[in-house]
């Protein structure tokens, strides 16, 4: 059963007919500092595994995402340009008006028990982070999990917050039933660069915290340093820490991914560039002139650092494309030694 709180209000019996969604959603508010200019709609999903396309090549078939819209607000985020099917825009609208699937678990249960499910992992914080600002309130990840436990279906959770801490008793139950990984995105520890690109996400040091607290419990745990972006967060003073601490956390996977810029994540990347780093216009213009993607070379100079700091390669070296959606790749548990090239 979903519940509401005293602190969530209705936006003068407010609803909007979101595209997608048969029944219009809801829309709320939170007073909270950290949600007074947010609208939360609750919208009732008719499905919540989503199949990856079959010419990804993502280790894993399918995914959950009980959020659209992430107050992260990382100015990168590939999956921006996914607002504008609900009829929002890829800038603030993503970073401000959230959907809220309220009946994932519900629906996630009856998925789960179908003879048709052949038990295969399920990838979560594939599109936006299941652990942002409002799981707090909503408390969905809490009933996936119970279903997932109950069906021992394998899993893994990609995240950019320690939150994901309240939820490690269930996820050792899961463990003990079926195959449980976790991952921290951990672009950079660097102060300024955190604020400026990733302005309403949890401090790196503190998901670092996470990934010692999650490897020392017995849950396999990695580290995704990405995006990694030139002349922001690329130089090896501030790489070489990050990979170092990683270790000592015990991550069991450290994977890098280059900056993409694709659809109308360019305009906003670009927009906030122009903002704040005049400096650095010209060369991402060169840059990713004539493709989404950091050009081969640039991917090279990335790998080597890496190297440098004792973590295996996480960049294609071939010329080929990377893979459309890196990032994801990492949602589910590598082992260091057995890592895949990823950019």
């Amino acid at each position: 059963m979903f519940v509401r709180w005293s602190n969530l209000t209705l936006d003068g019996d407010e609803q909007r007919q979101l595209p997608g969604y048969r029944d219009p959603a809801a829309v709320r508010r939170f007073e909270a500092p950290e949600a007074l200019d947010m609208r939360f709609y609750e919208v009732h999903a008719k499905s919540v595994l989503n199949r990856v396309p079959p010419q990804s090549r993502m280790p894993f078939r399918w995914t959950i995402n009980p959020y659209r819209g992430c107050s992260h607000a990382c100015n990168f985020c590939f999956a921006r340009p996914t607002h504008t099917f609900l009829g929002f825009n890829p800038g603030r609208d993503f970073e401000r008006e959230i959907v809220v699937k309220v009946n994932a678990p519900e629906v996630l249960r009856v998925e789960l028990a179908r003879a048709s499910w052949k038990g295969e992992h399920v990838a979560l914080g594939t599109n936006t982070d299941p652990y942002q600002w409002v799981e707090g309130r909503y408390r969905r990840r809490e009933g996936i999990w119970e279903a997932r436990r109950d069906a021992a279906n394998p899993c893994s959770v990609l995240t950019k917050s320690p939150l994901l801490l309240r939820d490690l008793p269930l996820m050792l139950e899961i463990a003990e039933r079926a195959s449980f990984s976790a991952c921290l995105s951990i672009p950079t520890l660097d102060e300024k660069a955190w604020r400026a690109t990733e302005p309403h996400t949890p401090s790196p040091r503190a998901r670092l915290e996470a990934v010692a607290e999650l490897n020392r419990a017995g849950i396999p745990t990695g580290v995704l340093i990405a995006p990694l972006m030139p002349g922001i967060n690329d130089a090896p003073h501030q790489v070489e820490p990050l990979l170092e601490l990683a270790a000592q956390a015990g991550a069991t996977s450290i994977g890098g991914v280059a900056l993409h810029l694709r659809g109308e994540v360019r305009g906003v990347f670009m927009d906030w560039l122009r903002s704040q780093r005049p400096d650095l216009v010209a060369r991402y213009e060169e840059l990713y002139r004539r493709r989404a993607y950091a050009p081969q070379e640039e991917r090279e100079r990335l790998a080597r650092m890496v190297r440098r700091g004792g973590a295996p390669s996480a960049f294609r070296l071939r010329g080929q494309e990377p893979e459309e959606d890196a990032e994801l790749a990492f949602a589910s548990s590598t082992p260091v030694a057995q890592q895949e090239s990823l950019f």
